[in-house]
């Protein structure tokens, strides 16, 4: 009996995508809801499944353009065939991984994936680095490979006049496509600061710990910048609004995207309502988040909306940027690398870490006096973190009645 998968429909008025990546090749041997072939759409990519055990026949090529409904592949089942658990890595990835000799036998890991971690010559270490308090399976593997290998890529000169040519995805496509219309439709100005970060890493340093024992997460700094950004969007609605039309939009809460770096590119998934969300809570969702989005699991639901973006170039060794509107929101927060730097604190020269912040907004909806009063309460609010117990107000002038 022959069953047919097909391109599903990633989400409304997506007509075609393009296939990635094919995970299986023709003629293997399947297992019900292993995953066959990623698909590339112009907001997502995400993988397809097989729906029942079987051999694979492949019907379309990776690269190709298809439309929502187009024939994928065919699985031919095999009457009897009594399903096994598969740790299928190809070749290619093998030598992504360094050679080294492992003993797992003190790693929280299935034993499917302890003899993969022997086979392959996968560092243990690495691996608990990555997935850190999590038994680790036969799928962490993989995508721990994958993710290698693609961060290792580089490109081989050959001394020739020989170029490399490869069709950019439908992601990438539509990302182009956005920034040129940011940049062509919006007046997007971008405004400076600088914060001194020293209050809250003494938080990261004195408090990971138990609120990791407590919450099974560490403390981020991006968590902590959501919540100041969120506080400060409260005093300054103007900068949580949109254009509709010939309207002005500004929602009553506040859904907030974090830009991730993700295989495929950048990504922005959306903590929804964080106006009514703790730290931990945040710290939770970025975590779930940004997990999915190394693993290529976002959906287009994820990313849907968004009042405010905040982006993070620190990461990669960024010192200061103009990060680029995400439309239709009128503003977006980038954070860059702490450095050690000569600062002026209380008429003394101090070497304090210091972190330029950058706000990119759009001149139609937010004004100067807006922006640079947006960004001096965020700097406020990451510099003196117990404000954020008080909303804001200054705890002195709280207990005073002021």
């Amino acid at each position: 009996m022959a069953i047919e998968i097909i391109v599903p429909s990633p989400g409304e008025s997506i007509t075609q995508v393009q296939l990635a990546k094919w995970l299986v090749t023709n003629g293997d041997m399947v297992e019900k809801d292993q995953e066959i072939v990623e698909i590339d759409s112009d907001k997502a990519s995400f993988p397809v499944t097989s729906p029942e055990a079987g051999v694979i026949k492949v019907m379309a090529q990776e690269g190709e353009t298809l439309a929502v409904g187009a024939l994928l592949a065919i699985i031919e089942k095999i009457s009897g065939h009594n399903p096994v658990p598969q740790a299928k890595i190809s070749p290619a990835n093998i030598s992504a991984t360094p050679q080294v000799p492992v003993s797992p036998t003190g790693m929280h890991a299935s034993p499917l994936a302890r003899k993969i971690i022997e086979e392959k010559h996968v560092n243990p270490n690495e691996l608990t680095t990555a997935f850190p308090g999590k038994k680790i399976t036969r799928k962490d593997i993989e995508s721990f490979i994958s993710r290698k290998k693609e961060g290792t890529a580089t490109m081989t000169f050959t001394g020739t006049r020989d170029e490399e040519r490869k069709k950019m995805t439908t992601l990438r496509l539509k990302l182009a496509e956005r920034l040129v219309s940011v940049k062509n439709q919006t007046a997007m100005l971008t405004t400076f600061n600088e914060v001194n970060m020293l209050a809250a890493l003494k938080i990261k340093e004195k408090y990971s710990e138990p609120f990791k024992e407590r919450y099974g997460v560490g403390i981020g700094l991006m968590s902590i910048f959501t919540k100041a950004v969120t506080i400060a969007l409260k005093e300054f609605p103007q900068v949580n609004s949109l254009i509709d039309g010939d309207e002005l939009v500004t929602p009553r809460y506040v859904d907030i995207g974090i830009a991730v770096s993700a295989p495929k590119g950048l990504v922005v998934p959306v903590l929804r309502n964080v106006e009514s969300m703790s730290i931990s809570e945040i710290e939770i969702k970025i975590k779930e988040l940004a997990g999915k989005a190394r693993d290529n699991k976002i959906s287009i639901d994820d990313m849907k909306g968004g009042t405010f973006t905040i982006t993070n170039g620190g990461v990669f060794g960024s010192m200061m940027s103009t990060p680029i509107l995400n439309p239709p929101q009128s503003a977006i927060l980038g954070m860059h690398k702490i450095q050690d730097r000569p600062v002026a604190v209380n008429g003394q020269v101090v070497i304090a870490p210091m972190m330029y912040v950058a706000l990119s907004y759009d001149h139609r909806v937010i004004d100067g006096r807006e922006s640079v009063s947006f960004l001096v309460k965020v700097k406020e609010l990451i510099e003196d973190p117990s404000k954020m117990l008080t909303e804001g107000i200054d705890p002195i002038k709280l207990l005073l009645d002021l």
